[in-house]
């Protein structure tokens, strides 16, 4: 990604890391869990060619500054991490753009465009539906699939713990059980995201972004549905054929109860399809914003 510049934007004080590149509408990507904005990497290029695109660290995530997480479970709220992203996206110069988001960044950008209307013109979600449908639809088969999602929940130190003793191998079973059959990562990137999940605050930090979507995070999300807040911008809904989200749900369905214009189709993949099909969401993606 030579043809990229490194960032690192002061938000109200936190320092957010963003590589920026291309020419012409601009373009925010957010990744998901347990990664940073290297997961795009396949993608960047190509999306360059038509949008001035700018890939994210989330707080907490990659070379991103790490807050300590708070009891009240806001420091790592959806609001508060799309609050980071409309600012670093103001400092940029930009006050409105398009966005692709995967796995958490999706969440992120759920909450993003609820609560800035107006900032984003087109939405694309990978591979993920919304966490209050998740946490509130919950069956053995997603509850045992999603375990990291409560293990991470866990309260009292639990999962910082026992994550920092071998980030290395909860990284490398994280990522390659949600990988389909025959895909892989290469071992520099694989090496990167360890890098970064060494360091006891990025653990901390994924910890309280699993805790406040559980807590927070629903409340928030309870709270907009209660007051008929829907996605009013066009949304594009892609997810892998072997992931969990197209075993376990109808995606295009899930979205419609929370959004006003939806398409989308499942890819031959398993959930990291900017990585496993790169080639596949950059033609989805150019289709649909163009």
């Amino acid at each position: 990604m030579s043809e990229f510049t490194e960032h690192d934007v002061d938000v109200d004080g936190l320092r957010i890391r963003a590589v920026v590149g291309g020419r012409g509408t601009p373009l925010l990507l957010m990744h998901g869990y347990p990664q940073s904005h290297l997961m795009w990497r396949h993608v960047l290029p190509r999306l360059a060619e038509r949008y001035t695109v700018v890939a994210t660290d989330l707080r907490g995530y990659g070379d991103s500054d790490k807050p300590a997480p708070d009891e009240a479970n806001t420091v790592y709220a959806k609001r508060a991490l799309a609050a980071d992203q409309v600012g670093v996206m103001r400092a940029l110069g930009f006050d409105r753009f398009d966005v692709v988001a995967h796995d958490r960044g999706a969440r992120v950008a759920q909450r993003l465009v609820l609560d800035h209307p107006g900032v984003v013109g087109r939405l694309a979600v990978l591979d993920v539906v919304p966490t209050r449908h998740v946490l509130r639809h919950l069956d053995l088969a997603v509850a045992t699939a999603y375990y990291h999602w409560f293990f991470t929940a866990t309260g009292g130190g639990i999962p910082e713990h026992f994550i920092g003793l071998d980030p290395e191998s909860w990284i490398r079973a994280t990522i390659e059980r949600l990988l389909a059959p025959g895909t892989h990562i290469e071992p520099q990137v694989m090496a990167e995201y360890v890098r970064c999940f060494s360091d006891p605050a990025t653990i901390a930090a994924s910890c309280a972004d699993y805790r406040a979507g559980a807590t927070t995070d629903l409340v928030d999300d309870d709270t907009s549905a209660a007051a008929g807040e829907r996605i009013g911008w066009p949304t594009l809904v892609l997810w892998g054929e072997q992931s969990i989200v197209g075993k376990a749900y109808r995606p295009l369905e899930v979205w419609r109860e929370y959004a006003d214009d939806v398409r989308g189709t499942a890819l031959p993949a398993g959930h990291f399809l900017p990585e496993e099909v790169p080639d596949l969401v950059v033609a989805q993606v150019l289709g649909f914003l163009a």
